[in-house]
């Protein structure tokens, strides 16, 4: 046994550069698919080889069919299991973890790397649904293979496009019927969607005697979960149907124009709402203005009048001689008269105009980012969502760009603020980003292959920020870093979550958002 681990060890160490791949979403499911190889020894000889396929469920564990690792089952001691990822320079020994003849499944662990996982589509798929079979066939291997080192060197996945026929149950586990085309060798291999995610396990495919065309099996996605629960298997479940990015962003347009419109829409009503009591206001003003006017000029009439009367009744003091009561009663009809014509002069005028709050007109400077507490719900009419979960987040954001009180924001070309983070072992980089006002959170996800993610991860080194700071030197320092990532990464993302945030209680916990 010992002999044997060393001979299967000792080929899982050749070395290999790959191309990078394009940044389409069967591309980036190819990452998670790996060969499952078996090798069979007796008295230090290899007496048997065999392969297959696999998916990954989690960075360490593995899915392929119960027939691929049946040798291992049978006879552990002379047969070891190796495990080939589609990326990397070497391959890994395999255990078995759970295996169910019934469904034809089996699980293998890994040691000593990650890989990136699949998502399992959850949701419906009809008949005529466009499907992709990833795998390595054994005729391909056939016409390509110059030694046994080929078949333990990590290699790109053959992909195989068809349309799904229908489900039909084979010994009473439901089987997804399918035109891609298969052969020995992507057995254990997934059917995926569109989107790149598992839709099914293919095992098996029908014999084109005297010129039938072949059909394919894959075990369903309803067979692979109950599997991988009865092993206690956590793993990825997305059940959103599956658009392409064009699709998305045509959505996503039609969802902005739809809020534009709702926008445009209440602020019109606001505006007439304002006119109608600009006008209320204005047309209570001039009853206000024009009564004051016939009021002022009521009462300046009657002091002229009754200060008429004080001077008719001067002069008839005067004319009997009565000089005291002449001199009141003229200097008062004098005085009035005076006051009267005052008020008549000064009478309001009868149109009046409504002014304006100037605190209400005064423009005011926002801050380069609203700060709060928010929280932020999946907006699925805007968002392209393929493996990740759409939970509500809470996020915390500081004036200058800080979030959740660890995380640096800095403010990109576009004016939003963003955070390009790159892990050091998962293969996909991820755009986090914030409008300044706080009422939307953005996260795109690329899943990229290992030439782009190295790159990636290169330009990351150059400026470490792992806190928030003041520091503007730090802030432009991280602006930079993060426009060239920018430049690495494709034209679109492979996953476009779209938040809509809105002030929040304090207290939430801010752990979901990055």
């Amino acid at each position: 046994m010992t002999r044997l681990l060393a001979l299967l060890l000792a080929l899982l160490t050749v070395s290999v550069s790959l191309p990078a791949r394009a940044a389409d979403d069967i591309s980036a499911s190819s990452r998670s698919v790996v060969r499952v190889v078996t090798v069979a020894m007796v008295d230090g000889e290899v007496v048997g080889f065999g392969h297959g396929s696999g998916i990954a469920i989690s960075p360490t564990r593995i899915v392929t069919n119960a027939h691929v690792v049946e040798s291992a089952v049978k006879y552990p001691g002379n047969v070891a299991l190796g495990v080939v990822p589609s990326e990397g320079q070497k391959s890994y020994a395999g255990k078995l973890i759970a295996v169910d003849t019934a469904r034809d499944l089996a699980l293998i662990e890994i040691s000593g790397t990650r890989l990136p996982a699949a998502a399992i589509y959850s949701g419906p798929i009809d008949s005529g649904a466009d499907v992709v079979a990833l795998g390595y066939p054994g005729n391909v291997d056939l016409a390509t293979a110059r030694s046994a080192n080929d078949y333990i060197t990590p290699r790109t996945p053959v992909r195989s496009e068809g349309n799904l026929s229908n489900m039909q149950a084979v010994d009473g586990v439901a089987m997804l019927v399918h035109t891609a085309k298969i052969s020995r060798g992507n057995s254990g291999g997934p059917l995926v969607d569109q989107c790149g995610r598992i839709v099914g396990i293919n095992t098996a495919i029908t014999r084109a005697d005297d010129g039938d065309s072949p059909f394919a099996f894959a075990i369903s996605t309803r067979e692979l979960s109950q599997f991988l629960a009865d092993a206690d298997q956590q793993y990825s479940s997305i059940g959103t149907p599956c658009l392409s990015m064009a699709e998305a962003d045509a959505r996503d347009r039609a969802a902005l124009d739809a809020d534009a419109r709702k926008t445009a829409e209440a602020n019109a009503a606001k505006d007439a709402a304002a006119a109608l009591d600009r006008q209320l206001k204005q047309a209570r003003a001039e009853e206000e203005a024009l009564d004051a006017r016939e009021n002022r000029i009521a009462l300046a009439g009657v002091l002229f009048v009754i200060g008429a009367l004080a001077a008719g009744a001067g002069l008839m003091f005067y004319s009997q001689k009565n000089m005291r009561n002449a001199k009141i009663a003229g200097g008062a009809g004098a005085a009035l008269i005076v006051v009267a014509a005052i008020l008549f002069v000064t009478r309001p005028d009868a149109h009046a105009e409504v002014k304006d709050d100037p605190k209400a007109a005064a423009p005011t400077e926002a801050p380069k980012i609203a700060g709060g507490q928010f929280l932020c719900t999946i907006r699925p009419d805007r968002s392209r969502i393929t493996v990740s979960a759409t939970t509500d987040v809470p996020v915390k954001i500081a004036a200058n760009g800080c979030v959740n009180d660890r995380t640096q924001y800095a403010q990109g070309a576009d004016g939003h603020w963003q955070r390009i983070l790159v892990p050091n072992e998962e293969a996909t980089v991820t755009v986090a980003s914030l409008d300044p006002t706080g009422k939307e959170y953005r996260v795109e996800r690329y899943l990229l292959d290992a030439e782009t993610m190295t790159k990636a991860r290169e330009i990351r080194a150059g400026v470490t920020l792992k806190s928030c700071t003041a520091d503007a030197d730090a802030l432009a320092g991280l602006a930079t870093q993060q426009e060239a990532i920018r430049s690495v990464l494709p034209a679109a993302p492979n996953e476009r979550l779209v938040y809509q945030c809105q002030k929040a209680a304090a207290g939430l916990t801010p752990a979901a958002a990055p």
